[in-house]
Formats: C-alpha cells, sequence, structure tokens
C-alpha cells in the first residue's frame, strides 16, 4: 500500500471519516458517517470533520433546519381534540344549539376559536334570534364529519415525535394556533470530499494503531519501539481555550443594579405569585382590560387570595366604579371582588413599587427592583414567557415629569446610549406618560415605558406627593447590548456564543 506525507499527518478518527465518506459517494452528513463507521458518538465525527476541512480534505456546508415539537396546548388537543372537532360533535349530536351550549364540550377561552374555525370551513351556519346566537349543522359539516383533517393527522405525528422537520404549509394552520406548537431552529452540517481528500483516497489509506502522546509507561515498556508515532506540528490549528465567566445576561443584570445604587436608589424584591388586587386593582387597571385574559396571564388553580384587606378593597372597588373622591369617574363598570382574590404569576414588577408605597406613604423614597415576571406568551424571536423587568420609583416632595426625564436620560446615558427621546403615551396607572427610544444601529429602539403614577393609583395608599415611575425589560437592552435579533439566544446553550462573548 502506498504511503504518503498527508496520510502520515492524519488521525485515525480522521481516516475512519475519509473511508465513511467513500463509501457515502464523497457526501454524507455526521448521523450518515456515523452508521457507516465504528464511531461512539456524533461528536467525534464532528470534531474530525472540523481538522480535515483545516486540512483542506473535506468542505463544510452548513444549513438551518425548521424542527416543530408539541406546545403544552398541542398535546391537550391530542388528548382531547380541536375545539371545531368538538363543537362539531355535538352539533352532530343535536343539529342546532345555543352558543352558550358549547361550554358542555369547550374551555371558555376554546369558544370564540371553535366559532371561527367552524365559520371558516362552513361546518355550521351562525344565526342570531332575539339576541340569542343559535349554530345549525351545515350540510358540508355533515359531510366533512367523518373526514381527518390534515391538522389532526400533523397533531398525531407530531405526538410521535419530539422533534421533527415539517414542510411549512403543512404546520402553518397549527402554528396559527396559540400555545399548540413549540419551534426551534438545528443546524445541519453537510461533508463533501476535496479533490485533495480523493487523491488521498486513491493513494490508499492505512489505519493502524498510533502514538499520539508519549507518556512515561509508554517509554519504560518500549511501545514506542513497536507502534507508530504520530507526527506532532506546531504550526498546526488548535481551538481557543475559554475561562469561566458568568452568564452575559447575569453581568448586564449586576451592571444595571451598580448603576441605580450608584445614583443613589435602594433596591427592593417581591414575591413571584400575587393576587389580581395588588397586580392589577390597586394599579387602576381595569377588570375588563385585555391583560387580564388566560391567553395573556398565568392565573393559579384552586387559589384564593383571602388576606386582603376589606376597608381597602371597598375604597379600590369605589375607585374603580366612580372615581371616590380622586376626582376621577372611574371605569364606570361594575367591580368584581372575586376577580380581585384571583391568583396569578406577577405579570409586572410594578406590584413591587406599589406594595412599597402602601407599607411607606410618606416620602422621599427612590427604589428599584430587578425581578422576573410571567406572561403566556409563545416563544418567538421577540417574545418569552418569562423574563426580566427593571422597575423603578422616585417619591419625594416637588417630583415632576422633567425629574423623570432626566433620570431616565442619565440611566440610558450611563448604559452607552447617547441618543435618547421620549414620545407620549397609555398606561393605566400613570398620566402623563411616554415611552423611552433609543437610537442603535441607525434606528430608534422603544426600551420602556414611564410616568407619573396618577391619583387613583397613590391616594389609598395615602400618598399625596408625585409618584414618578418606569418599568424597562432586561432582555431587550440585552439584545441591543449583544447585537441578537432572536431573543431566545439568551436562554439557549450555545456554548460557542457564551464563550466568545466579551465581558466588558
Amino acid at each position: 500500500m502506498v504511503r504518503n506525507s498527508e496520510d502520515m499527518e492524519l488521525s485515525t478518527n480522521e481516516k475512519k471519516v475519509l473511508l465513511a465518506l467513500e463509501k457515502l459517494g464523497g457526501i454524507g452528513k455526521p448521523d450518515e458517517i456515523l452508521k457507516v463507521s465504528d464511531f461512539k458518538n456524533e461528536s467525534e465525527v464532528v470534531n474530525a470533520l472540523s481538522w480535515l476541512r483545516f486540512k483542506g480534505l473535506v468542505n463544510l456546508r452548513e444549513f438551518v433546519r425548521k424542527m416543530y415539537s408539541l406546545g403544552k396546548e398541542g398535546k391537550k388537543l391530542v388528548e382531547r381534540g380541536l375545539p371545531e372537532r368538538r363543537a362539531l360533535k355535538l352539533l352532530l349530536e343535536k343539529g342546532e344549539i345555543d352558543i352558550g351550549d358549547l361550554k358542555t364540550v369547550l374551555d371558555d377561552y376554546e369558544i370564540p376559536i371553535a366559532i371561527g374555525w367552524l365559520k371558516k370551513r362552513g361546518w355550521a351556519i351562525i344565526e342570531k334570534d332575539a339576541g340569542r346566537i343559535k349554530l345549525k349543522l351545515s350540510d358540508r359539516g355533515k359531510e366533512e364529519s367523518k373526514i381527518t383533517l390534515p391538522e389532526e393527522e400533523m397533531l398525531i405525528t407530531l405526538d410521535k415525535t419530539k422533534w421533527l422537520e415539517v414542510e411549512d404549509e403543512r404546520i402553518k394552520l397549527l402554528k396559527a394556533r396559540k400555545g399548540v406548537i413549540e419551534e426551534k431552529e438545528k443546524t445541519v452540517v453537510e461533508a463533501e470530499l476535496t479533490d485533495k481528500g480523493r487523491d488521498i483516497l486513491k493513494k490508499g489509506i492505512e489505519i493502524k494503531d498510533e502514538i499520539t502522546q508519549l507518556t512515561s509507561d509508554i517509554i519504560k515498556r518500549g511501545i514506542w519501539k513497536e507502534k507508530t508515532i504520530r507526527p506532532y506540528s506546531i504550526d498546526v490549528f488548535v481551538s481557543p481555550t475559554y475561562g469561566g465567566k458568568p452568564h452575559p445576561l447575569a453581568l448586564l443584570r449586576e451592571e444595571v443594579r451598580e448603576i441605580f445604587l450608584e445614583m443613589g436608589f435602594e433596591e427592593i424584591e417581591g414575591d413571584y405569585v400575587e393576587s389580581c388586587f395588588w397586580n392589577m386593582d390597586a394599579l387602576f387597571i381595569p377588570q375588563d382590560h385585555p391583560a387580564r385574559d388566560m391567553q395573556d396571564t398565568l392565573y393559579c388553580r384552586n387559589l384564593r387570595a383571602d388576606d386582603i384587606d376589606e376597608k381597602l378593597l371597598k375604597l379600590i372597588k369605589e375607585i374603580h366604579e366612580n372615581g371616590s373622591n380622586t376626582g376621577s369617574k372611574g371605569w364606570r363598570i361594575p367591580f368584581s371582588e372575586e376577580e380581585s382574590r384571583r391568583v396569578l404569576l406577577r405579570t409586572h414588577t410594578t406590584v413591587n413599587t406599589i406594595k412599597y408605597l402602601y407599607r411607606n406613604p410618606d416620602p422621599p423614597a427612590k427604589v428599584f427592583s430587578i425581578g422576573k415576571v410571567f406572561r403566556r406568551e409563545n416563544l418567538d424571536p421577540t417574545h418569552l414567557p418569562e423574563f426580566y423587568q427593571i422597575e423603578g420609583i422616585i417619591h419625594e416632595k416637588g417630583a415632576n415629569f422633567r425629574q423623570l426625564i432626566g433620570v431616565l436620560k442619565e440611566f440610558y446615558r450611563r448604559m452607552g446610549f447617547e441618543k435618547i427621546r421620549f414620545r407620549p403615551a397609555y398606561f393605566p396607572y400613570t398620566e402623563p406618560s411616554m415611552e423611552i427610544e433609543v437610537y442603535w444601529n441607525g434606528k430608534w429602539m422603544e426600551l420602556g415605558g414611564s410616568g407619573i403614577f396618577r391619583p387613583e393609583v397613590t391616594m389609598p395608599a395615602g400618598v399625596k406627593n408625585p409618584v414618578l415611575a418606569w418599568g424597562l425589560g432586561l432582555e431587550r437592552l440585552a439584545m441591543l447590548r449583544y447585537q441578537l435579533d432572536d431573543i431566545r439566544q439568551l436562554y439557549i446553550s450555545d456554548l460557542e456564543w457564551l464563550r466568545k462573548i466579551p465581558i466588558p
């Protein structure tokens, strides 16, 4: 067999990969190479491919695949069926139903979903009769009642496989349903032999035991005399070594904390689990606000807040219904005390500052908090169901809107943003209100909201002076700082990115 210098410089694993690629016709992916060779795992193949590319024996191509799996709502649909399918089954049994009858087979949040799809598929005729909404089974509904929908087939397929690559056309209808589908991207590598790699294979490759690292035992026992010692080159590329360091988000969180402490603020903390009273009602958020929907807020089942002060609850009820003596007219809608006692995972950290004001109604106060908040969001490049919020207030005599602008400008200046601007906004619990924008990479980016607490918020706490307040997103700051397009990058285990990200 012909021996050559290139053969001598190849490791055993590199030779195995070249031979496997020859079997595969010159092109193959790591999992395919693994099947036609005796490697223990795919990481050994990938490591050998990296060295072969460096030596010019293979070319590597990377492409991204979208992988899909069932979300929490998707798993429920596998067990119970699509909402419109359950509604159709009820229509098949009764022929005609009132919209309220759907509650026997659907959860409240599923009813509008089912009606929408019944109408879109033409399975039911929707009629109004004396103020009542009725559903009648259509001929098309009868005909298609025994047909399995593509979405139903896809649910069954995904239920059998944890992560699966699916064409966009087949998955798009399920993706449109909130919480049904989880998505991730997987980078796939494909290797192809170069002309140099094919030449080496033509000359012949011999696989035999080699000594890759000399030890005292090998020298003492004379093993080195019987085996080939692999040539060692000081010019060969080696992988960089990275030391341990905190996570980038932890570093940024600490930087924000230090800035506020340097500006004379005190840090406070709060609980993850709160009542609707403190999370919503005490902040003058109306009880019919969209943020209170099950689709947006994570409520705790079988829990009820019974420790709310009854006098305070009645005062907040008055403020919501008619404004009490705040000078406001309130929201002019009935206020439910039972709604106030519902328990949820906090949707913002403003609940920390409002509780602090109730415990400390006398000025002055400058406090901030950095904590996790929870919302019922699907994972996508700009949304997370769990994220950090930076919250702060200034409570002192003579506090004003200009002071709020100055404090926020100084904070963002210390964070490294030179161009900052403010624009009017609306929030239920502040008036006036504004959003903060910073100029980054050639465009303006919105980073948070702020304003002065309304009297409806401060009066029940016994607070008589203006309270300046703001809420900012930590992850949004991180995306700008680390130049990320996808917020999920902060939480996935991308070791290469984590190692290379510079420490400020």
